[in-house]
């Protein structure tokens, strides 16, 4: 018998996952272990490997395609056996992790998985009736009745249609019918030109009087991202304090420890790396900003867990540099690198991303002074690096031109006030100013 391939549920809050590649192809052998095939989470990039032994007999997703959790995506088996030529479609409203079983196959019809709003579908117990006795999603029928209540006879409309029609996927449908659509004048891109939902949106766009848009649905690691930012903005209090440091020991310091430090690591120290060994010194100091805030309860961390914001293709990841207090600049340097090319290369691991008390977002290679960063919750502050540019400043009543970066501390005001946020901030530009102290 033929065994499903699954989208694996791969954490708490994945509810899609892209598929990247495949590493096998239709008629190839597998063997248990072997890598399948390449899927993206909210989070990472993650290789599956096969569960059975056999040969691959069918794939039903490319690459690119967002695919629920769940799902069956296609089939391990004998050479000689047969399979589907569409997706069988989950169960409404279950999944197989919930079931505890495989999902069943259903119409061939249904090809697309969309979930149900939490408010009730509204059809009459006779639409209900006759959506259960032919295996229809009753959720995914357009209602004619009052207030969109779906009747009998939208159910039965559905069943009935000619078998031009049944190459037109429910969701598809529904979406035509509340837009007005005609399919007549709709290509499918689905398999054997059935017609697909997206179908019906391009055409849509293409109608409007307007000039078509490029659309792009939220999705993965950009809709994490989304909802996380907005969650923080919109529950912690942001105040964010400014200051400018002058670099002047720091450049020093890095031109004379450089050649050593590469020499030792393979790695060229950076300026981040003294900001993070700076940082992590300081917020030994000061416990009131290296703690978390999780469920009306305040978490003080005695070891210094350094959170660095790096950019990504189409988002952010935040690796983490654990016990940073612990660690000299040569080691920082080396971490530092390391995570932030494999974030960059989408090989971190889970743990990686979890457990820090402190983020450091720098922005110093772009044209940036200062910035508000969003502080990364539950931690409760967040520093922001802008650039170092040559700036006259007074010292001793005399003008000189020196190196000045421009720093920026988002703290959460309902936990921290400003007078230790100050504090902390002030003891940062001393040790940047004098950073040999770092050394001792």
């Amino acid at each position: 018998m033929p065994k499903e391939i699954f989208m694996p549920k791969l954490s708490s809050t994945m509810e899609i996952g892209t598929l990247l590649q495949w590493f096998k192809e239709e008629g190839d052998s597998v063997e248990i272990g072997e890598s399948l095939f390449e899927i993206m989470t909210d989070k990472i990039n993650i290789e599956v490997e096969a569960y059975d032994d056999g040969v691959f007999l069918k794939k039903y997703y490319e690459a690119d395609d967002q695919i629920p959790v769940n799902a069956v995506i296609g089939y391990i088996g004998e050479a000689d056996e047969k399979v589907p030529s569409e997706p069988p479609a989950q169960a409404d409203g279950e999944s197989s992790e919930d079931s505890g079983s495989s999902p069943q196959s259903a119409l061939s019809a249904f090809t697309e998985v969309e979930k149900t709003s939490d408010e009730k579908v509204r059809a009459t117990p006779a639409a209900r009736k006759t959506a259960k006795d032919h295996h229809v999603a009753i959720h995914e029928i357009y209602g004619t009745g009052p207030k969109g209540r779906i009747q009998k006879r939208d159910v039965e409309a559905v069943v009935n249609t000619s078998e031009k029609d049944q190459r037109v996927s429910p969701l598809a449908r529904k979406v035509a019918t509340r837009e007005g659509i005609d399919l007549a004048n709709v290509a499918g891109s689905g398999a054997h030109g059935k017609m697909m939902k997206r179908d019906v949106k391009a055409a849509t766009v293409n109608t409007s009087d307007s000039t078509p848009v490029k659309t792009q649905k939220l999705t993965g690691m950009r809709k994490v991202i989304a909802d996380r930012m907005s969650k923080s903005a919109f529950t912690a209090a942001h105040v964010t304090l400014t200051s400018e440091i002058d670099m002047t020991k720091a450049k020093e310091m890095r031109k004379q420890l450089l050649p050593a430090i590469e020499k030792e690591t393979g790695y060229r120290l950076s300026f981040t790396e003294i900001i993070i060994h700076a940082v992590s010194s300081v917020l030994t100091s000061h416990p009131q900003i290296n703690m978390t805030f999780e469920q009306n309860e305040l978490h003080f961390h005695e070891d210094v867990h350094i959170g660095l914001a790096v950019a990504v293709k189409d988002g952010l990841m935040v690796p983490v540099i654990s016990h940073a207090n612990q660690k000299g600049l040569k080691q920082l340097t080396k971490e530092a690198k390391e995570i932030g090319q494999n974030a960059r290369d989408q090989k971190l691991l889970p743990d990686q991303l979890k457990g820090s008390t402190f983020t450091i977002s720098n922005l110093g290679m772009y044209a940036i002074d200062t910035f508000t960063p969003i502080i990364n919750q539950p931690e409760v502050a967040i520093l922001g690096v802008g650039r170092i540019q040559e700036k006259p400043v007074v010292i001793d009543g005399e003008i000189h031109v020196r190196p000045m970066m421009g720093v920026s501390l988002s703290f959460d005001h309902r936990v921290i006030d400003g007078t230790p946020a100050a504090a902390f901030l002030t003891d940062l530009k001393k040790v940047l100013e004098q950073p040999f102290e770092l050394l001792m």
